[in-house]
């Protein structure tokens, strides 16, 4: 029985093995994956990037922000004066007749000189954010019905004996409703201060039960800013 023989060595072949790629290639390949990724950032930045008019308006509005803060500040520095010279009038107006008291026609004309004053104040008041022109509208408001309140006393100082209750009455409704509406103003000038991280700022009134008048939270002078 013959023996098999295998092929003889010179005449088998080896398995090809993969060759590295050319070095152009690999350099290629690399300068393509390059220019995508910066097409691709180009194309991010220009997406991403905000219009001119996006910007017209961011700026716009940083300069609203800008202005309201310094609105803020000066109403309120504004509101601590008013209030300093409003208070005791309101309190007069309130007081003096539940005490059976008219105030002297001499008192009642130095008040309609400091309320004078105290109205031409908001005369020409500047334009800011809505809650700041809601603040300084509630002063306004409350300034002006204490104008009223002090003209009615004026007109009972001037009236008949008979008529002089029935005006200073009226007086006095007209001047708590004028200190409940400066509490709601001085509410919202509160929390705007605080909005603008000024902390807690009170410009209140002593109430002497107004009915409906807020009060101050107790919170201490900039705290939570």
């Amino acid at each position: 029985m013959s023996r098999r023989t295998g092929r003889p060595s010179h005449l088998s072949t080896s398995p090809a093995r993969p060759g590295r790629p050319p070095a152009r290639a690999v350099a290629v390949g690399i300068v393509a994956a390059l220019v995508v990724g910066l097409l691709g950032g180009l194309v991010g930045y220009a997406v991403g990037r905000p219009s001119a008019t996006e910007s017209s308006v961011a700026k716009l509005h940083e300069a609203d922000l800008r202005r309201d803060a310094q609105q803020i500040v000066e109403l309120t520095d504004m509101a601590r004066r008013t209030g300093e010279e409003l208070g005791p009038i309101l309190l007069a107006v309130r007081q003096e007749p539940a005490a059976g008291r008219a105030p002297e026609a001499a008192q009642v004309g130095q008040w309609q000189d400091v309320m004078r004053r105290l109205t031409a104040q908001f005369a020409d008041p500047p334009s800011g954010m809505t809650a700041t022109n809601v603040a300084r509208g509630g002063l306004r408001s409350a300034v002006e019905l204490a104008a009223v309140a002090v003209e009615t006393v004026a007109l009972a100082v001037a009236a008949p004996a008979d008529r002089q209750p029935e005006l200073l009455t009226l007086a006095t409704r007209q001047a708590a409703l004028a200190v409940t509406t400066w509490s709601v103003a001085a509410t919202q000038l509160d929390q705007i201060n605080i909005d603008a991280g000024n902390g807690h700022q009170h410009v209140h009134l002593d109430s002497d039960g107004a009915e409906g008048a807020l009060t101050a939270d107790g919170a201490a002078e900039g705290a939570g800013g």
